[in-house]
């Protein structure tokens, strides 16, 4: 596949928001429709990577007074910039097979409602960081908020196949809203934490809009995987795995951490590189069979879970 212009993509980037195309109120509750905004399951990783982090920072368990309110406005915040995300961007995901069961492409909520569902958290998520722990979380809460929202969805995913690297900025924030709750300050090892999830964006994302190559084009938005050719996507997972690899270990003078971690960063880092390499394989050497994509990209979550869940266990074993 030759590189494609994203300024030919661009065409639908003007397309009004569709009326409901699977209109099943009742299918599901108003309560499971509103969860269904916030993408519980996004969700689901950026917790695993906040509870380590408040345990790291706290040199050991943290009082729950910080650990709860990491969770819940934690939630609240991502949920909130969810939220938003679908009501910009139900046009494009009422044309995507694994988004037209959103619930503003059903119809099951309306986009007004939505908005005002997405403010609400948002607000809530934000005052109770300042409130429960300290101002530093909650600026860094609206700031993950105005980031996956404004820079990412407005600005970058509909216009150039970077949008998932500069617009993951978002998606690295719950580590210094972490720890700032915990500490009140940002700290090195903080920093770091957040440039393993920055550079763990791409090669996580990339091998998906592989996958969904023909969906991305269908909507206009060009994901990596949707502009290039599969040996280009291989080579960029690469070198941003290899670069999330080396970060990850740089944590281990700065924090620092013990051998427990210091193992589980080196194999699982080991084993992430290989099926990164892998998939450029078989991108490179088509008699080997199709580029394992999806298998990179479950691969890379359970790679960054082991890594975090490491962080939450060396504290205990020093």
């Amino acid at each position: 596949m030759r590189q494609r212009s994203s300024s030919s993509l661009e065409a639908s980037q003007t397309r009004e928001a569709p009326e409901p195309l699977h209109p099943h109120k009742g299918k599901r509750s108003t309560v499971n429709a509103y969860i269904a905004l916030t993408k519980p399951r996004i969700i689901e990783l950026l917790l695993t990577t906040t509870i380590p982090t408040v345990i790291l920072a706290a040199g050991g368990w943290p009082s729950w007074r910080v650990l709860i309110a990491c969770i819940v406005f934690g939630y609240l915040a991502s949920g909130s910039a969810n939220a938003y995300n679908m009501v910009l961007d139900r046009d494009i995901d009422a044309v995507m097979n694994r988004t037209k069961q959103r619930p503003l492409v059903t119809g099951e909520i309306s986009p007004r409602a939505a908005t005002i569902f997405a403010t609400t958290i948002g607000i809530i998520s934000i005052a109770g960081f300042v409130l429960v722990t300290n101002w530093l979380a909650g600026l860094l809460a609206a700031v993950a908020i105005l980031l996956y929202v404004v820079l990412y969805t407005i600005i970058l995913k509909r216009r150039t196949d970077q949008n998932i690297v500069w617009g993951g900025l978002a998606g690295c924030m719950p580590v210094p809203i972490a720890w700032a709750a915990q500490t009140g300050s940002l700290d090195w090892p903080a920093l770091i934490l957040f440039l393993v999830i920055f550079f763990w964006t791409p090669p996580h994302y990339w091998p998906l809009s592989m996958k969904f190559a023909k969906d991305y084009r269908r909507a206009g938005v060009p994901m990596l995987g949707a502009v290039a050719d599969d040996v280009t996507v291989g080579k960029r997972v690469i070198i941003y795995g290899a670069v999330t690899v080396a970060v990850s270990l740089a944590l281990i003078p700065v924090a620092p951490m013990g051998w427990f971690y210091s193992a589980a960063a080196i194999a699982a880092g080991a084993w992430f590189m290989w099926s990164c390499i892998d998939l450029y394989r078989h991108a490179k050497n088509p008699e080997l069979g199709k580029p394992k994509a999806m298998k990179v990209f479950h691969g890379s979550i359970y790679y960054l879970s082991i890594l975090f869940i490491a962080v939450a266990i060396d504290p205990f074993l020093v």
